[in-house]
């Protein structure tokens, strides 16, 4: 049976009073609807990807756009999978839905120029353009836009001191006439570029929905897509055509591992690969193997197990 995928955001200051109450509210509809996947609520608004039947989904994001006023116009991403993309549903109050560690950066103050998908390639073809990719080094080590920088970043805590160490240097340097951000859904070029404009950068701009609503959007045979996209759920990564990609998921480390990877001899299913095989203990090893000789016990008897899950989030751990 194909089930609906929706990733989904938005920036809108909610009460803190109401949080609760509204966790509660989305746990009852999800598990009513076997909705599964990860939702965050914040004072700055909510952040999450689900799966599941497509009533159930659509119940879950019709409670949330009549809980507040600000959440009525959700940018959410609706795409489909023959397998259900997450182990549980999980509905959390946080600080902030993606954390850039920066209170005072405010995406509902200003942001960049959002770009539709249609016109993403004329503006990053433009020799005057700096092409930034705002997601980790893990995810653009899976697939990029030809030509963007990477900020090299574990994290999207790290993004504000690249851009004091790196980026403010580059654009001193080059002067170009835009900066064109790009993140997987959209939600972290909002705080990036938000937070670029407060620091005093021009010419901000950022790709509409990120980039699986390029992939979307735009042929194939036009795309300046190069790779996969990796997403935060059981499919690791998806291709142009938004299905399940080649990439798998080390549940040793957690990296994302190309075919290349795993035909390397530091490659062991479920227990190692080329990332942390230098790191990983004897106790280590021994309790990975033995979790994953569990998964393939519980495969044969027809039964999920959730060694061998990906404990997915919304964009941006």
């Amino acid at each position: 049976m194909s089930l609906r995928v929706a990733a989904f955001y938005r920036f809108a200051p909610l009460a803190e009073a109401v949080l609760p109450a509204l966790q509660e509210g989305l746990l009852a509809v999800g598990h009513a609807g076997d909705v599964k996947g990860t939702v965050l609520l914040a004072r700055e608004g909510v952040n999450g990807t689900v799966s599941g039947p497509e009533a159930g989904v659509h119940a879950l994001l019709e409670l949330l756009q009549q809980a507040d006023s600000g959440l009525a116009s959700l940018e959410v991403k609706h795409h489909s999978t023959d397998e259900q993309a997450f182990h549980r549903l999980k509905v959390r109050i946080k600080r902030e839905i993606v954390t850039i560690g920066r209170p005072e950066v405010d995406p509902t103050a200003a942001v960049g120029t959002y770009v539709a998908p249609q016109n993403w390639n004329a503006l990053i073809a433009d020799p005057d353009t700096l092409v930034i990719d705002t997601r980790n080094a893990y995810e653009v080590a899976v697939g990029s836009f030809e030509g963007a920088l990477d900020p090299d970043t574990a994290s999207f805590r790290d993004f504000p001191v690249w851009v004091e160490r790196e980026l403010r240097p580059l654009v001193e340097e080059r002067r170009p006439r835009a900066l064109a951000l790009f993140c997987t859904g959209g939600i972290r070029c909002e705080k990036a570029t938000a937070h670029l404009i407060q620091e005093g950068f021009e010419g901000v701009h950022h790709l509409q929905g990120g980039i699986l609503r390029y992939l979307e959007s735009v042929d194939p045979a036009e795309s300046r897509w190069r790779g996969e996209c990796f997403v935060f759920d059981q499919r690791v990564a998806v291709n142009h055509r938004l299905e399940s990609g080649d990439h798998s998921l080390c549940h040793g480390c957690r990296m994302p591992l190309s075919p290349a990877d795993r035909e390397l001899p530091s490659y062991e299913k479920g227990v190692s690969c080329r990332h942390c095989v230098d790191r990983l203990a004897p106790e280590d090893r021994e309790r990975f193997s033995e979790r994953q000789r569990q998964v393939v016990l519980a495969r044969r008897r027809g039964e999920a197990h959730i060694g061998r899950l990906f404990e997915a989030g919304p964009e941006a751990p």
